[in-house]
């Protein structure tokens, strides 16, 4: 069972869950951002849950070159993809120093998505 972000009538937002048991993305919300930073990405998160979109690119936008979007605050950024159902599942997060996103921060959401995805349909019995 992934942890829960924000629900809301248009989407669900998620944290992924790693084959290992572990949620990278709810680990890095609950532990290393201060309550200014977790408030502004809570409304982030409700925001995507309420209206099942943020036009603002500066707070939310597709990472170049992959079918990854992210949550962005600042420095701060939570990588995340769609599932049918109106699901928002967060992979993880951390802090961006430069203009692009660095390849292994991509690597990284690839990967935990890929666990996740494998996870959530063993659960399932597929």
């Amino acid at each position: 069972m992934r942890p829960l972000a924000r629900g809301g009538p248009a989407k669900t937002v998620v944290y992924a869950v790693c084959a290992n048991g572990t949620s990278p993305g709810f680990v890095f919300y609950r532990d290393e951002l201060n309550d200014t930073e977790k408030a502004k990405m809570l409304r982030l998160f409700n925001k995507m849950g309420e209206h099942g979109r943020i036009a603002n690119r500066e707070q939310f936008k597709q990472i170049e070159g992959t079918d990854l979007f992210e949550f962005k605050s600042f420095q701060i950024r939570m990588p995340c993809y769609f599932l049918p159902g109106g699901l928002v599942v967060i992979t993880h997060g951390f802090r961006k120093k430069g203009d692009r996103t660095p390849p292994s921060e991509i690597d990284r959401a690839t990967r935990i998505r890929q666990e996740d995805v494998a996870r959530s349909k063993n659960e399932r019995g597929e």
